[in-house]
């Protein structure tokens, strides 16, 4: 099991990691559309919040299943927005 803390830090790098990529891809190509990557940076930034939320929700009787439900959870999410960062 991943400790609360490792796993906010995960949340963290990952989601700092895709809102880099948005952020290098609008800088690589200048004459594209800005707001596909904002939507993009704006639910990465909308997806970490309720990560955070859920993680620091302190009613929940399995602690273990939790966390390993937000971390497939985050998995998931990551994945859906690198592919639409890769889609770009």
């Amino acid at each position: 099991m991943a400790s609360k803390r490792l796993l906010k830090k995960d949340v963290n790098y990952v989601f700092a990691d895709i809102i880099d990529a948005a952020y290098i891809h609008q800088m690589a190509h200048p004459k594209e559309d800005p707001a596909k990557s904002e939507a993009i940076v704006d639910e990465a930034i909308k997806d970490y919040d309720e990560l955070i939320t859920k993680i620091n929700n302190r009613d929940v009787e399995n602690k273990k299943k939790h966390f390993t439900e937000i971390q497939s959870e985050l998995e998931a999410k990551a994945n859906a927005l690198i592919e639409k960062i890769n889609a770009l």
